[in-house]
């Protein structure tokens, strides 16, 4: 039997779809916005073991888990949600560059204020599958304190390891950067927690070109 096609990326059409159709998700509902589900997507992904759609699907319509109210269409939505899991998922696996969902808010804003939203949505993910920080691997440690350096150390609780590495790393220097340190670090984690067969397989994507998200503004 024939194999199915890969499933093509999404593009900017379809992530503003995506985003019309989070908002359009009624009260009381807080659903993620476009860059929040993408670095859940990843948390989610990075598990070491596989975490059933049923599960992850719920929080990606409200951070809490609400069901959507009976009737309300989510047919496109969930396509669009399934492409985007599919495309992490093939990166992740082949270690491949990815662009991830990072936007500049504005001229003004910081890099820490535009990477927080893809990093919240991470966190959601360890938050709601605790198993990959369970994992007790050093390893693990600097590719989560590359992401977790844009959070206020304040809201950083119990965790002084992670926080005494933080304090040694020097923080990107523009969004381009940030945006290459997000895929490093998911490609470091994802060594430990789905480790590939072959040990010739485990390369690091490269300093990829600047990503057309760090210079576009939503």
């Amino acid at each position: 039997m024939a194999s199915d096609p890969p499933t093509a990326p999404l593009d900017d059409s379809d992530i503003d779809a995506l985003q019309q159709q989070l908002d359009a998700l009624p009260p009381p509902l807080e659903p993620l916005d476009v860059s929040a589900l993408d670095g859940y997507l990843c948390g989610v992904l990075l598990q070491p073991q596989d975490v059933a759609e049923a599960s992850w699907w719920p929080r990606v319509l409200d951070v809490d888990g609400r069901p959507a109210p009976a009737g309300h269409e989510l047919t496109q939505l969930l396509d669009l949600v399934r492409r985007r899991h599919a495309e992490l998922a093939s990166a992740i696996a082949r270690r491949d560059w990815f662009d991830p969902w990072v936007f500049a808010l504005d001229e003004s804003s910081t890099v820490a204020e535009a990477v927080l939203p893809w990093v919240a949505g991470f966190a959601g993910a360890m938050d709601a599958f605790p198993a990959l920080l369970a994992i007790d691997d050093p390893q693990l440690v600097e590719p989560l304190a590359l992401l977790y350096l844009h959070f206020d150390p304040d809201d950083l609780e119990d965790a002084e390891a992670l926080k005494a590495v933080i304090e040694t790393l020097e923080p990107p220097a523009d969004l381009a950067e940030a945006v290459q340190d997000l895929v490093r670090a998911l490609m470091l984690m994802a060594d430990v927690s789905r480790p590939r067969r072959t040990p010739a397989a485990r390369a690091r994507p490269g300093r990829a070109p600047r990503s057309r998200n760090a210079r576009r503004a939503r």
